[in-house]
Formats: structure tokens, C-alpha cells, sequence
């Protein structure tokens, strides 16, 4: 069944869809952290031999019903990065963070931080808020409570914070940092998602992912 919410044809979902989505979470995160685990131990040692700072970073995102979430990463960017951008950033660096919150070759990135983004190593302990159950493994992109205020209207936001946003999903796959809010693209990534949903299209994005890493698709 299709609900038409203004712009947008969202396909409705039943409670079946969310009771095996979330079983799939559960068992998958769990799984993937133990076979991972000596992977994500070795970067998490390079991490914190290359630079100082703690080694991972919450990344505060806004969550399903707008709840605050932290979103877990291996540190990948100089400790005082966040703050401080001003720092490594020329003036117009900083204003195209400020707008789409990534820049080209960015200057805060440390050397074995800028290997893990590619690889989307640094993303690995994100199966930790999949498991918990503030992410799912594929959802819309998590974003922040300035994104979603500067370029989601009211109606995009409601639908946007419906669910669980994704450690990977519609943008992760097809768009990631080769669009932008300026162009409007990855706001019509994210929706495109709920147009879409269903058990076969979450496990095709999880398969295409595999394709998106290796070829560095993307990464930021």
C-alpha cells in the first residue's frame, strides 16, 4: 500500500516488517562485532598510537522520533577538530562545512583516519547502536539537528524520524559525498528510501554496500 504525503508516495510497512527487521538487527550486529572483533581491535590500537585524543568518537545525530543519539566511530580526525575547525579550515572550506558539513580532502583528517573512511572501517562501531537499538542497519542516513532544521521541511522531517536511521541505506549506496544539500540531491536520497522499503530492498542496499566500500564510492 502507497500513502501519498505530499510530494512523496510512502510505502507502508506493517508491524511484521519492523518485528523481522529488528530480529535481523539484533542477531547480525552481534555477529558481525564478534567476527570483527579482532579487526576493530588493530585500528583501535593504530587510532591510538597515531594521535592523541580518545579513540572514538559520539557523534551526536537526531534519531527515530527525534531522539538524540550518539553515533559511535573510530576517531578519524584530529582530537580537537569539531571545536575548533577553523584551524585547518580557509574561509571557504569552513563555510561549505558549515553548510554540508564535509569538505573535499578534509585538512582535520589524520593519515590512518583518512584509510578507515574509505575502508568505512571507522563506521564499525556503529554495530554497538544497532545492537543497542538506536540504529538499524539499514535506515535513512543519520544526521544532525542542524541538518535536518536548514534543509528538511516539517513534512520531510516527520517521515525522516518515522524510523531508525541506517549504518548504511538508498544514500549510503548511491549517493554518499557525491551529493549535496545544495543541489537537493541528498534530501531526495533519503526520501527515495521510504518510497522503496521493503525485507528485499534492505537486503539489496546491504548487498550493494559491499561493491560501494570496495570501490571507495563516496567516501568522505
Amino acid at each position: 500500500m502507497i500513502n501519498q504525503i505530499g510530494d512523496y508516495q510512502i510505502k507502508k510497512v506493517s508491524w511484521g516488517y519492523f518485528f523481522v527487521k529488528r530480529c535481523f538487527d539484533i542477531f547480525n550486529s552481534l555477529l558481525a562485532l564478534i567476527v570483527l572483533s579482532p579487526l576493530l581491535l588493530l585500528f583501535t590500537i593504530l587510532v591510538a598510537c597515531t594521535s592523541r585524543g580518545p579513540v572514538f568518537f559520539k557523534d551526536v545525530r537526531v534519531g527515530k522520533k527525534g531522539k538524540p543519539i550518539k553515533v559511535l566511530k573510530l576517531r578519524s580526525m584530529y582530537a580537537d577538530a569539531e571545536e575548533h575547525p577553523e584551524k585547518y579550515f580557509n574561509p571557504e572550506q569552513l563555510q561549505r562545512w558549515r553548510t554540508e558539513r564535509k569538505v573535499d580532502k578534509d585538512p582535520r583528517i589524520t593519515p590512518i583516519g583518512r584509510f578507515i573512511r574509505k575502508t568505512s572501517i571507522d563506521e564499525l562501531p556503529q554495530l554497538i547502536n544497532i545492537l543497542c537499538g538506536s540504529m538499524s542497519i539499514v535506515g535513512p542516513r543519520p544526521i544532525t539537528e542542524l541538518e535536518l532544521k536548514e534543509h528538511f521541511t516539517q513534512e520531510q522531517r516527520d517521515i525522516l524520524l518515522s524510523t531508525r536511521p541506517g549504518l548504511t541505506g538508498y544514500w549510503q549506496v548511491y549517493g554518499r559525498s557525491e551529493s549535496d544539500f545544495a543541489s537537493g540531491n541528498r534530501v531526495r536520497q533519503n526520501m527515495l528510501y521510504f518510497e522503496k522499503r521493503s525485507l528485499w530492498f534492505d537486503l539489496k542496499l546491504i548487498i550493494l554496500t559491499v561493491p560501494a566500500v570496495l570501490k571507495h564510492k563516496g567516501a568522505q
